[in-house]
């Protein structure tokens, strides 16, 4: 009997990937895709046969990283969120031209209603723009079993495969039944086109053709997938297309079978012929998918009029955030399930910064200082520190993505705003905010860095930061005056410090650094017990 395992669809995933002959994994942390990397971190596997799982930067050294372990011939899974699948874009786009030679996975974890997130964006559209497969498992069984299928697809068709997870099933658990063979990791094998691999226009415009005809045979492996399938039912005044996660939300209104035929899509570009058929037996048909409306979208230039599609596009489904058994259950007309009457005694808890965290001496101090600058504006960045905006602090103006702190301070400081602070974090510094650094050093910006080093990737649960200990070298490296490169220690009884060292590099005009240096008091607690 092959062992079974409680597991998140996340560990499902990453357990399935050490299974398949995993040479390394590559990834920066992220709500909902971080539990990916630390349960291959943590696995006996990765030590016994030296898989690499070290943090990356970021998501593009990431990508680039896995693809050059691809290009050797191996196996490499990438791993971060969706908005991660933006930084990590030009080599996403890139390595569909170069296609691949060891199996190359990408795990883009998708956040509906956005959880931990700044905006609901499908990566399915990424796979379509890409012209690359995309494999979008419904639930923990199939995440696992799936990535042994897309190392082996990604090798078969030597392409890279995207890999759309969601939160709901990212973070929830089911027992997954794994196998009891274990593939060996492939030996180093180069490419036997290697002109591929080099995209100069008099190759890429080859490889482009070649591309647009492989998609049609994508296309054409997506109808015959195990993972997609049209199962007939008798009552025909509906059809289901129930994508990915969406397919779980429906059985779980319909335990014992779905009264209605249902196609099934896992896998994609896709599956039009299976589309087609469910049309020729229904006239009305509900797509269930998590996420943005794609293929509901992608019917309406499909079906021939006289078919009618619901869906998130007409408000049958909520058009914005998480799908749930619930709203499935009203979309098809089901009566409503009682739920849990409200309680008095259970309260909103929004989110707050820990006490004892030295963000919050830091803007403390850094609010105390500004009051004497009515038209100082502060930009900050991506990371638990963000949570700053909040009350009591209200301590910054913009927050818009990684890296956008220090490049916007310098856009609004060359508008003639003044003071124009940039707060960022140590690890987000290293992840994008390096080359802004290097351009306000380039054109003698009037800012001031405020980088909040709590020597850790807080906001993911304490990840390896990328700069712990060399913030100071490498901001003067990229060129900042080191006696404008200044450290303090957020506590309360340094305050008149912190006070004096933010009002100085105020009043300097050009580029200043303020690196205000404490650990994060999660992993500091963390420490103290080990």
């Amino acid at each position: 009997m092959a062992p079974k395992q409680l597991l998140l669809g996340d560990e499902a995933l990453a357990l399935g990937a050490l299974h398949a002959g995993l040479t390394g994994v590559y990834a920066y942390p992220g709500t909902p895709s971080t539990e990916i990397t630390e349960y291959i971190q943590g696995h006996p596997l990765t030590r016994e046969r030296g898989v690499h799982c070290a943090w990356s930067a970021n998501e593009k050294t990431a990508m680039e990283e896995a693809l050059g372990v691809s290009y050797a011939g191996k196996r490499a899974l990438v791993c971060f969120k969706h908005v991660g699948l933006n930084v990590a874009a030009d080599a996403f786009m890139g390595s569909a031209m170069t296609g691949a030679n060891g199996g190359l996975v990408i795990a883009s974890c998708d956040d509906p209603s956005m959880h931990s997130s700044q905006n609901e964006q499908d990566s399915r559209f990424y796979g379509a723009f890409a012209m690359m497969p995309v494999f979008e498992p419904s639930s923990q069984q199939e995440a696992y079993e799936m990535m042994g299928e897309a190392f082996d697809y990604s090798e078969k068709r030597g392409i890279p495969v995207l890999m759309r997870m969601v939160t709901r099933l990212s973070h929830s658990r089911a027992i997954v039944e794994t196998r009891e063979d274990i593939r060996e990791q492939n030996a180093l094998a180069f490419p036997k086109n290697p002109r591929q691999w080099v995209t100069l226009p008099v190759n890429a415009k080859v490889r482009n053709e070649a591309l647009v005809k492989d998609y049609l045979v994508f296309e054409e492996d997506a109808v015959e997938s195990k993972f997609n399938w049209l199962k007939d039912a008798p009552d025909h005044s509906l059809g289901i297309i129930a994508c990915g996660l969406g397919y779980n939300y429906l059985m779980e209104n319909y335990p014992d079978g779905c009264p209605y035929p249902v196609l099934k899509i896992s896998q994609y570009p896709f599956p039009r012929a299976l589309a087609v058929k469910l049309a020729s037996m229904c006239k009305t048909i509900l797509v269930i998918e998590e996420g943005q409306p794609l293929v509901e979208d992608r019917l309406r230039g499909v079906f021939q009029s006289g078919i009618t599609v619901k869906g998130r596009l007409d408000g049958t489904l909520p058009r914005t955030g998480e799908l749930t058994p619930d709203a499935v259950r009203a979309a098809l007309g089901l009566p409503e399930t009682k739920g849990l009457d409200p309680c008095d005694i259970v309260a909103p808890r929004p989110p707050a910064l820990c006490q004892g965290c030295g963000h919050r001496d830091f803007y403390t101090a850094l609010n105390n200082v500004l009051k004497d600058y009515p038209t100082a504006r502060v930009f900050s960045d991506i990371g638990c520190y963000t949570l700053g905006w909040l009350a009591p602090f209200h301590a910054f103006h913009t927050c818009v993505e990684m890296g956008a702190s220090l490049t916007m301070s310098q856009g609004a400081a060359f508008s003639g705003v003044w003071p124009s602070v940039a707060v960022i974090g140590d690890s987000t510094f290293t992840h994008s905010g390096m080359t802004g650094l290097l351009d306000a050093v380039n054109g003698n910006a009037d800012v001031t860095l405020c980088i909040s080093d709590n020597l850790t990737t807080g906001m993911t649960g304490g990840q390896d930061s990328a700069g712990t200990g060399r913030l100071e070298a490498i901001c003067a490296g990229i060129g900042v005056d080191p006696a404008h490169i200044r450290t303090i220690v957020p506590l309360p009884k340094n305050y008149p410090e912190m006070e004096q060292t933010i009002r100085e590099e105020l009043e300097y005009h050009g580029v200043s650094v303020i690196i205000c240096r404490r650990e994060c008091i999660q992993t500091f607690r963390r420490h103290a017990k080990k």
